[in-house]
């Protein structure tokens, strides 16, 4: 059993590690006082822990320093407070500057000489990539949101289709790691770190633009070249609401080492404080694992089932959930060991198959129930709506009502005879469930650019209308289709803005197919998580409200995503530092011209205390010219002072992209 002692906790803001070629990073530590060397936990990514993550540490690192553990949370390099300058995502530099500071860190005097990583996203990604470097300290690792494959399952492409995001993800980017560090930390040196990254802020919308196929570029990083290198124990965590859902799967599957999933409802977040619920009490969860692998005491992870699901009700499409009705289900696999064939035939889905010759063109306005990659708060309205609307404009195939209710787990998978009138095309595969009430509900979907059919490296035109043979993975999904309810798979040659459609409209043909659903076959035991809790929130003080909006439209013929989400003026009373951020998105296309795509993302930060104020402003719009893509952006920086800002800095791209 864990010690019951809860340790008092002090902290050091600004704890300087250093690194072989001389620069430092800033670490925030809580330490446990009074308690001699013990673990450490650390936490490693750019989003500025003095006040980008903040609030969602206060919930965490106190918790576990209180119970024997050092926390540290690290800015990586040009980030925050800490040294030098970012040059990408998951870089050279960030993964092996993380394997120095996980050997420092196991120097200390402070530490046992045992490090574990955790984190969401950013940190669950470099968590996993660094545990693939195997440094002799890290012992364990808990990975939230995260992927193993940087292009097919990432932010970036989706079935060898460019996400609307990926050009979205390249703006945040943009506007993030061109921010200064706060003085009261480093002093009057502040402006030159500033403006030296300014200078320096990269461009990672044209590299991400560019490599259009699985490269070698998306290979570094992505663990799935070798899980065997992973020698750590790894807690894989995600949620059904997030776009990083295959990821516990996957790990499970795959990991020579010890590892154990959980899949539960939940948004881009961590579960004891995500939406939809229910919550669960993870930080215990987290304790479980610690302890057992960091400190060698028996805590039962060996014995949790292998793969912890939550099983979600069917219910009404909403564009948000506070809670999704359902059931924890604990396998020893993240599949169902059942398996389910529907075929199509003629427009239905069947137990046989039959003749079917049906065709579908693209329309544009197919895709407005699409909801966010990966919805993470801000901003109104995330998830994926009713999808009857997509359904009107897509090639659908429906199943008679079920006669028995089936639980699907896993991922499905779509095979399909089909052909194209353009050598470039691409599909969109959606699983619904069609409801008694009326609504089409988004179970899973998936996509694939038919020119990489026969893999990611390559792209292979298709042959004009002649039938080929491909077949689409969708997302892992876990899901309980009531008796009585009906399937639909629903097929498009465009889900725009989700992902960025071809230069031409083209018309698909379907002569054949079937899909194939895994599902529980009486496999599985009942599991059940205590409540969350957390340690004590953050105060930090609204002074001026949220704002947020969303509208989805059509003028003209021309279809229109707007997106509009603004923080408000934010103060965190334990340090003064008063936070704004707003950005204002544009996705734009004419219905049956695909060649007019266009996407406009503008990021609004500001940062001050006292006298000291300053602001960011960056606007990146990506549009389909000719055979390619032209990618546009301005940086500016501002100054104020005595309520008049100056501009300090500016910075302008204009770069042409060609369509592979």
């Amino acid at each position: 059993m864990p010690s019951e002692t809860i340790y008092r906790v002090e902290e050091e803001a600004n704890l300087r590690i250093p690194l072989s070629n001389g620069m430092t990073l800033s670490a925030r530590v809580w330490r446990p006082v009074g308690c001699g060397p013990v673990p450490v936990i650390l936490e490693y990514l750019p989003y500025r822990k003095r006040d980008g993550t903040a609030a969602r540490d206060a919930l965490t690192h106190p918790y576990m320093a209180a119970r024997g553990y050092v926390c540290v949370r690290v800015d990586t390099r040009g980030c925050g407070e800490s040294d030098g300058l970012f040059d990408d995502e998951y870089s050279e530099q960030e993964l092996s500057d993380g394997v120095e500071v996980v050997n420092w860190l196991a120097a200390q005097d402070w530490c046992s000489g045992a490090v574990g990583m955790m984190g969401i996203s950013w940190g669950g990604f470099n968590g996993l990539q660094i545990a693939a470097r195997a440094p002799e300290p890290l012992k364990a690792v808990v990975t939230l949101c995260s992927t193993t494959d940087r292009f097919a399952d990432d932010i970036h492409y989706k079935g060898g289709i460019m996400l609307g995001e990926n050009p979205g993800w390249a703006a945040t980017v943009l506007s993030w790691f061109s921010t200064p560090p706060d003085p009261e930390l480093v002093g009057e040196d502040w402006r030159d770190i500033w403006l030296n990254r300014l200078e320096h802020t990269p461009f990672p919308a044209e590299r991400w633009v560019t490599e259009q196929v699985r490269s070698d570029y998306w290979a570094h990083g992505s663990v799935c070249e070798d899980y065997s290198a992973i020698k750590a124990a790894v807690l894989t965590v995600g949620g059904w609401h997030d776009g990083y859902r295959n990821t516990m799967g996957h790990l499970v599957d795959n990991l020579t080492a010890p590892v154990k999933g959980i899949a539960g409802p939940w948004n881009h977040k961590y579960p004891h404080f995500a939406v939809p619920g229910p919550q669960i009490d993870f930080l215990d969860e987290m304790l479980r694992w610690w302890d057992h692998w960091l400190k060698g005491i028996d805590r039962g992870v060996e014995a949790d089932p292998a793969y912890r699901c939550y099983v979600m009700d069917s219910v009404a499409p909403q564009t948000s959930f506070t809670h999704r009705a359902g059931r924890w289900v604990g396998l020893e696999q993240p599949r169902g060991a059942g398996m389910t064939r529907f075929y199509l035939n003629g427009t239905r889905l069947a137990g046989a198959d039959g003749p079917v010759s049906r065709t579908v063109a693209t329309d544009l306005a197919c895709g407005r129930g699409t909801g966010e990659y990966f919805p993470f708060g801000f901003g109104p309205g995330e998830l994926p709506d009713d999808q009857s609307g997509d359904d009107a404009l897509s090639m659908c195939f429906d199943s008679d009502p079920l006669e028995h209710g089936m639980d699907i787990v896993g991922r499905a998978r779509v095979k399909l005879a089909l052909s194209s009138d353009r050598p470039r095309a691409q599909i969109a595969v959606r699983l619904n469930d069609l409801r008694p009430d009326g609504s089409s509900a988004l179970i899973a979907h998936g996509f694939l650019n038919l020119r990489q059919r026969d893999g990611a490296a390559v792209m292979v035109d298709m042959p004009r209308d002649e039938t080929v043979e491909v077949q689409v993975l969708l997302d892992q999904a876990a899901y309980h289709l009531p008796e009585g309810h009906r399937l639909r798979i629903a097929l498009s040659p465009s889900y725009f803005p989700f992902v960025w459609p071809e230069a031409e409209a083209v018309t698909l043909g379907v002569s054949g197919g079937c899909v194939e659903l895994p599902h529980l076959a009486g496999e599985g035991v009942p599991i059940a998580f205590d409540g969350p809790k957390s340690a004590t929130p953050l105060p930090l003080e609204q002074v001026t409200p949220r704002a947020e909006h969303k509208d989805i439209r059509i003028e003209d013929q021309r279809v229109l995503h707007e997106i509009l989400g603004e923080n408000g003026l934010v103060r965190n009373p334990e340090t003064g530092l008063e936070t704004r951020e707003k950005v204002h998105e544009v996705f734009s296309v004419a219905r049956f011209d695909p060649s007019t795509a266009s996407a406009r993302f503008a990021w609004e930060r500001s940062y001050g205390r006292g006298d000291w104020r300053v602001s960011v402003h960056s606007v990146l719009q990506m549009e389909t010219v000719d055979a390619g893509f032209l990618l546009t952006a301005e940086l500016r920086a501002f100054e104020e002072a005595q309520e008049v800002e100056t501009e300090v800095f500016r910075k302008d791209w204009r770069v042409m992209v060609p369509r592979m």
